[in-house]
C-alpha cells in the first residue's frame, strides 16, 4: 500500500496501481451517485465530474502527492452529492435552485429572443437542434423549451403531427417488448427462468425453424406469442 503516499518517484508498478485503484474508486463512486449523474449531466453533476476529475487527476500525475487524502475527499463530496440530491427530492426551493423550471424559446411559430438571450443561445445553434429534430420551419413549432440539462424539447402545432392509429381508427396489438434469448451465441438463462422455459426448448427451436446451433447466433429474440427472430453471423 506503499503507492498512496507520497515519494520522491515511484516505481511503474506503483504508477499502474495508482490507476487501477483509482478507476475502481470512480466507478463505485459513480455507482453510488447513480446513472442520473451519467445520463443527465445538470448543474449538480456539473459541480460533481468538475470536481472529483480535478481532485483524482494530481496523484495520477505527481508522485509527490499521496493518493489517501484524494481518496477522502471524493468520498466526502460524494456523501454531501447524495444529500443534495435527497434535499432536492424534498425540498422545493432547492430544487428550483438546482434544476430551475424550463423556459420558452419558441411559442406559436415565433422566437422569444430575451429568453435566447438568456439561455446564451446563438440563432445558428437553434437552427441546429431545429435540423436535428427534422424541423424545416420554425413557424411549425407550437412550443419550444430550454431544459434544465441543456437540451431542447420542441412540440409541433397539431396539423404538422404524424397521424397515429387512434387518429385513423386503426385496431393495433399490444406492444410487446423483445425479450433476448440468445446473444452471442450464449444463452440468457436468467431470461428463460422468467419465461418458465429451458436450454433445451431454445435449442429445439432455434434447429427446428431455422436448422443452426446456438453458437451460430448472433442475436434471438421472442415476443409474447414466442415467435422467435434470429440474426446470425456474417460467415
Amino acid at each position: 500500500m506503499q503507492f498512496l503516499y507520497s515519494h520522491d518517484s515511484l516505481t511503474v508498478i506503483q504508477w499502474i496501481l495508482r490507476a487501477i485503484l483509482s478507476f475502481f474508486f470512480l466507478l463505485i463512486a459513480a455507482k453510488i451517485m447513480g446513472q442520473r449523474s451519467i445520463s443527465q449531466l445538470r448543474l449538480l453533476d456539473f459541480i460533481m465530474a468538475l470536481s472529483i476529475g480535478n481532485i483524482i487527476a494530481h496523484p495520477l500525475s505527481d508522485q509527490h502527492l499521496g493518493m489517501k487524502g484524494s481518496l477522502i475527499t471524493i468520498s466526502v463530496l460524494v456523501l454531501l452529492y447524495l444529500i443534495l440530491i435527497f434535499l432536492s427530492l424534498k425540498w422545493t426551493r432547492f430544487t428550483k435552485f438546482i434544476d430551475p423550471s424550463p423556459f420558452t424559446l419558441i411559442k406559436n411559430g415565433e422566437i422569444i429572443y430575451k429568453s435566447l438571450i438568456k439561455a446564451r443561445i446563438p440563432m445558428d445553434i437553434l437552427l441546429s437542434e431545429l435540423r436535428k429534430k427534422q424541423i424545416d420551419d420554425i413557424q411549425k413549432v407550437a412550443l419550444a423549451l430550454w431544459e434544465p440539462d441543456g437540451t431542447i424539447s420542441f412540440f409541433l402545432k397539431s396539423q404538422y403531427n404524424a397521424a397515429t392509429p387512434e387518429d385513423m381508427s386503426i385496431m393495433t396489438t399490444p406492444f410487446a417488448f423483445p425479450k433476448t434469448l440468445i446473444k452471442d451465441g450464449k444463452v440468457d438463462f436468467n431470461q428463460l427462468k422468467e419465461m418458465g422455459k429451458n436450454e433445451d426448448w431454445v435449442k429445439r427451436q432455434i434447429k427446428s425453424l431455422h436448422g443452426v446451433e446456438v453458437k451460430d447466433v448472433l442475436l434471438a429474440t421472442t415476443d409474447d406469442t414466442q415467435k422467435i427472430n434470429v440474426f446470425l453471423y456474417n460467415k
